[in-house]
This record gives C-alpha cells, structure tokens and sequence, in this order.
C-alpha cells in the first residue's frame, strides 16, 4: 500500500497548518527518517495544546496521520463537513472509547499511520503527565511500529489558559520506534499494559531537548 497521493482536503489542511506553523512560531522537524513510508505505525507524542495535532500533521508531508476527535463535533455546519474528510477517527460520546479503539486497529490493521496522547489531554503547566493505561492496550493489540514524538514550544505558543497564540518556536522530535520485543517483554496483564504506557512516555520525555527539560 502507497500513501503519496493524500486526499485533497486533507493534503490542504495539512499544507496550511504548516505554512501557518513556519511563519508563526518556525516550525522545525527532527527524525522524520523514522516514520515508515507505509504500514501501519503509531505516532505517540506529548500533548500540551490544540497546536499539537497541527504540528504532527503538518511535520509529515508524504502520509495521512489520523487523530481521535469527539463525533458531537460534526454537528456543526462547516466544521461537521469538514471532519471525515480530515481523516479523524471519531469517538462516540455513548459507546465511549471501545469504538474509538476498536476504529483504531482497523486502520494500523489496513496499513495506516495513527496519532495519538497518551496523556490523553492537554498538560496544565507543561509537564509531562502519567500515560493512561489504554494506550498500552491497544499497542499491544496493534503490533505495530511505536514511533516516540516530542512536541515543544507549543504550550508556550497556545496554552490551555491563551486564548490566543503567542510568539514561540515549535519543534517536532520524532525518535526511531519502540522495539516490539521490548514491550512484548512486558506482558499483557493490566500491571503490564500500564508498564507498556510508562515506557512510552519514558521514549517520549527522552526526546526532549534542553528547552523542554
């Protein structure tokens, strides 16, 4: 499976979030060599604003990168016609997080690249936060490659407490995957699978560089 043709409204999104990230804020990508030309991957990255996915989606120009987003979301008129064709995995408010997951293994199953936070939401004060154990759950379903990112700059840009962007550089760290072997030593007990989530964020802090220590 081939991924160098992205659809058309995704491919413009992607582009204008990043023109909008290198004139705003310098937007500077490190180890793109690491993301897979295809097969199914997960992008796993710190989360400390709405920035974020912008920035992942705007670092990687050759592949559609999926990301969750609420389904009450499509209720509204532009955004709502906007949603699936941004390529969104959607999360039903009533079935909860199992349809998401479930959404999820299918595309790493058919091949596709896959953001996620395991923090699973934005940082308060721009510390790294525990990983829920989720996240270890499906990795260990998925059996994929788990490709580590560090974000920075992006809270100091947009903050949960801005309402407003601010003048700072955002740099996106992507660091090689997570051997498989190694998080399969882990086991699959729920112990386990909150161990597997800690030695995600564990990669992901170690890409932080002396700005985001």
């Amino acid at each position: 499976m081939k991924f160098s043709r992205l659809p058309l409204v995704y491919a413009m999104v992607r582009g204008f979030s990043e023109l909008i990230l290198r004139l705003g804020h310098r937007l500077r990508v490190q180890g793109l060599e690491h993301v897979p030309r295809q097969g199914g991957a997960v992008l796993v990255s710190n989360h400390s604003s709405f920035l974020d996915p912008m920035a992942l989606a705007g670092a990687i120009r050759f592949r559609v990168l999926h990301f969750m987003a609420r389904d009450t979301l499509c209720h509204a008129p532009v955004i709502g016609w906007l949603m699936p064709r941004l390529q969104l995995i959607l999360i039903d408010r009533e079935r909860g997080d199992v349809a998401a997951l479930k959404a999820t293994l299918r595309l790493l199953k058919d091949g596709e690249l896959v953001g996620l936070f395991p923090e699973g939401t934005r940082t308060s004060d721009g510390n790294l936060q525990p990983a829920r154990g989720g996240i270890g759950f499906l990795v260990s379903r998925a059996r994929v490659p788990v490709i580590p990112v560090y974000v920075d700059g992006t809270y100091r840009a947009l903050s949960r407490h801005h309402r407003f962007p601010r003048p700072a550089r955002v740099t996106v760290t992507i660091g090689p995957p997570i051997p498989l072997d190694q998080l399969e030593a882990l086991g699959t007990g729920r112990d386990a699978l909150q161990g597997v989530a800690d030695l995600i964020m564990e990669r992901i802090a170690s890409l932080r560089g002396p700005a985001g220590k």
